[in-house]
């Protein structure tokens, strides 16, 4: 019997990143493992009915992991972000000795958060189905032209079928996933520095968007001591410095796992 998940509850950002890193990547690892048990199949008797069977069964499991990162992805973009943002926002008001409550512009701002959030988990989700959906029709197209002639060379039929297997293995590899830049990066990961990301821009959102509120124009930048303004290696390092809310707003992160957050500064606006 399969292990079913526990509905995520909003919190701390790193405990949430781990949980939703190990529920993506069990379910990446069912889908390979289905994978798996094809190539055994492949290897072992591609010609059995059985093969059909167990290439079936991995469609299906492309399906169930679509459902999976499907509902995790909704999960935290109704739970934790909301969560998140209140915080920011809260923590904004707090300084400025004023009261947060969830007007109009603040749930707007979070629901385009969400939706921004929501489409970037599922463009990586629909990227992994790619790959699968690749390598089977990589394992039908074999089955309808390979597989008829794999006693016609020098060797026998055993050793054909394992070297195709061996092949579609080695092109059609299901433990990564790929960046924009053709980066190949381990699904747990990604999920994990995607979910910080996530988290780290709803909380700044909150943060700044309550400051903007409030009519204060600066903030100040609380950062590591190395990390650079528009990435971590930008020699316009960003800690303790003072910017505007709309430069704020365009750089709330300049890398994954970045922790940077934004403290009102209304001393310092005009």
């Amino acid at each position: 019997m399969s292990y079913e998940w526990p509905p995520l509850v909003p919190g701390d950002a790193d405990e949430v990143a781990h949980r939703v890193a190990a529920v993506l990547e069990d379910a990446w690892q069912r889908l390979a493992a289905k994978q798996q048990a094809v190539l055994v199949q492949v290897a072992d008797s591609p010609r059995a009915p059985l093969t059909v069977e167990v290439l079936g069964e991995f469609k299906a499991a492309i399906s169930a992991f679509r459902r999976r990162v499907d509902g995790e992805a909704r999960e935290f973009v109704q739970r934790q972000l909301p969560h998140l943002y209140e915080e920011g926002a809260r923590a904004a008001a707090e300084a400025l000795d004023v009261t947060f409550t969830w007007t109009t512009f603040h749930r707007d701002a979070l629901q385009s958060l969400a939706s921004d959030s929501y489409a970037d988990f599922l463009h990586r989700s629909q990227e992994a189905e790619r790959m699968a959906n690749r390598f089977y029709r990589a394992v039908r197209e074999a089955a309808r032209r390979e597989v008829p002639l794999l006693t016609t060379g020098n060797m026998t039929a055993k050793q054909a079928a394992t070297n195709l297997a061996r092949r579609l293995a080695a092109d059609h590899k299901l433990n990564h996933v790929v960046y924009r830049n053709g980066a190949r990066v381990p699904v747990r990961a990604w999920a994990e520095a995607a979910t910080l990301t996530k988290s780290a821009v709803a909380y700044n959102a909150g943060t700044l968007n309550r400051t903007r509120q409030a009519g204060v124009s600066s903030v100040e930048v609380f950062d590591g001591s190395d990390c650079g303004w528009t990435s971590h290696h930008d020699p316009d390092k960003a800690v303790r410095t003072v910017r505007t809310v709309e430069e704020a707003a365009e750089w709330p992160i300049s890398h994954p796992r970045c922790r940077r957050a934004f403290g009102p500064r209304p001393d310092q606006s005009a």
